[in-house]
């Protein structure tokens, strides 16, 4: 027993033998056959991994610089130096990309309605809102703004109406859209249309108190009309 034990043993250790030499021989062979293309793809790969750490760095310092710039406008703005401010946004508006391309639009936009210049605030919020590029929270933070302008003026429901009505279709977040809907029923005379808005928001769950509660108001002051 114990020499068929051993048998065994040997036999098992010869076997583990071959079939080392059978994959050190298929190796070989496929380094002899296919060394070169390995060579490359490990370059290829180590490559790709460089040109994604450059490109990532790259991308990292740009947006360091855009948000500085974007930092130093507001600084400059904030201490009454409006056109140096505002060259600064122009600049970004032109070269910049994504958010800091929108934001620098918004605050010249700001800038024009500030001065008097309604007409230009008002092209470059529409530009805005047209623009596919525009990130979506923008162009509804553009459409907010370019609305609460509206109201004021002699722009049709119709006009108004379909600036809001993409946010009015959400279902979270949006109840400014419905306040200004409701302001817009007011302007109408439409007194029925706006207490519903408002209680709209007053029954909203995704809304805060402090806005249910100027809702509510609002109902009351219009149920005493």
């Amino acid at each position: 027993m114990k020499k068929k034990l051993q048998n065994q043993i040997n036999e098992d250790a010869l076997l583990r033998e071959v079939v080392e030499d059978v994959k050190n021989e298929e190796l070989q062979q496929l380094w002899n056959k296919y060394g070169l293309f390995i060579i490359v793809g490990v370059a290829l790969v180590l490559t790709v991994a460089i040109s994604f750490e450059s490109i990532r760095n790259w991308r990292d310092k740009k947006n360091q610089e855009l948000s500085n710039a974007y930092s130093v406008a507001m600084s400059l703005q904030n201490q009454g130096r409006i056109d140096e401010s505002l060259e600064i946004y122009t600049t970004l508006a032109e070269k910049a990309s994504g958010i800091y391309d929108d934001l620098a639009k918004m605050q010249i936009a700001n800038i024009y309605l500030e001065q008097g210049k309604k007409e230009d605030a008002l092209a470059v919020l529409k530009a805005l809102i047209e623009s596919k590029n525009t990130i979506p929270q923008m162009r509804d933070v553009a459409s907010l703004k370019l609305v609460s302008y509206k109201l004021d003026t002699d722009a049709s429901k119709d006009e108004i109406m379909v600036l809001l009505q993409p946010m009015l279709e959400k279902e979270k977040g949006f109840e400014i859209a419905h306040e200004l809907m409701a302001m817009l029923y007011i302007r109408e005379n439409d007194i029925e249309s706006a207490k519903a808005q408002y209680q709209k928001i007053a029954t909203s769950a995704d809304v805060s108190e402090t806005i249910k509660s100027r809702a509510l108001d609002m109902v009351n002051l219009l149920n005493e009309q």
